[in-house]
């Protein structure tokens, strides 16, 4: 029977989107298995990132009436094409946050300088790291290098990091961008394959305004019974995070598997 790509059902918010999406399901179950490696997961990860970012295109990019003349236009003159389309003039800054982010970002800045202006497309770079304890637990994440390249004023902002897990990262890049006051951004978004629990609340309470778009939530060390819920609505007894700060059921370390760097 055909699906028509909508929302689960899920009390996180209105800002929260997972998608029903069993195209990119199909993928996201191949590539969380420890089998998948390169090139392999890479492949799987652009195919994922390409629909992510289409979805997101159609439900936050704004849109004109576009009217061309086609290659028939010669033969036919009276009878051009018009069709709703994205407006070419809106700024977008896609935010590489490396290394898990490297590949989805290229994916999204790539993409979009074909049905964009580029010269109104750019691709920021930071480099975060999580902070840990001497038991290996997430407390943070430390912000290394950045290379920003201007104004955020009017523009939207994407975050494509593969891993919702603790927050920490998207948190500490939305507020770096934040306090350097490079203007206003029209939106901000954040494109996910996974994102757990723990992650939707963080951002939710850290970061207001945060549009946030993913494939799964993953909370899998929930208690049984709350498993059989509805999505956020135990949303204080969920729990998707292990000890180390993983993702479970999850993938794995993504950015380490994609970039086959195993620190």
């Amino acid at each position: 029977m055909p699906t028509t790509i909508q929302e689960i059902d899920h009390r996180y918010g209105d800002h929260i989107h997972v998608l029903n999406h069993p195209f990119a399901a199909s993928l996201l179950t191949e590539l969380s298995q420890a089998r998948c490696i390169q090139p392999t997961l890479g492949q799987l990860v652009t195919y994922c990132y390409s629909s992510l970012l289409a979805h997101v295109i159609n439900r936050e990019f704004p849109l004109c009436t576009l009217k061309v003349e086609t290659r028939m236009g010669k033969l036919h003159p009276n009878s051009p094409l018009t069709d709703i389309v994205c407006r070419k003039d809106q700024r977008v800054v896609v935010v590489n946050l490396a290394r898990a982010g490297t590949l989805p970002s290229h994916i999204c800045y790539s993409t979009l300088n074909y049905i964009l202006n580029p010269e109104g497309v750019r691709q920021d770079h930071i480099m975060a790291a999580r902070q840990v304890d001497p038991l290996d637990r997430v407390t943070g994440s430390t912000l290394g290098a950045s290379k920003i390249g201007g104004t955020i004023d009017q523009s939207i902002l994407l975050f494509p990091d593969p891993m919702g897990a603790t927050g920490a990262t998207i948190v500490t890049a939305i507020d770096h961008y934040k306090n350097a006051n490079l203007g206003t951004p029209l939106k901000w978004i954040a494109l996910h394959l996974i994102v757990t629990p723990e992650y939707l609340r963080k951002v939710s309470d850290r970061t207001p305004g945060l549009q946030v778009y993913a494939f799964r939530v993953d909370r899998g060390l929930s208690p049984k019974e709350v498993l059989q819920t509805i999505p956020g609505s135990q949303w204080p007894h969920e729990r998707g995070l292990n000890e180390k700060g993983y993702i479970v059921p999850g993938a794995g370390g993504l950015g380490e598997v994609l970039n086959n760097s195993f620190v």
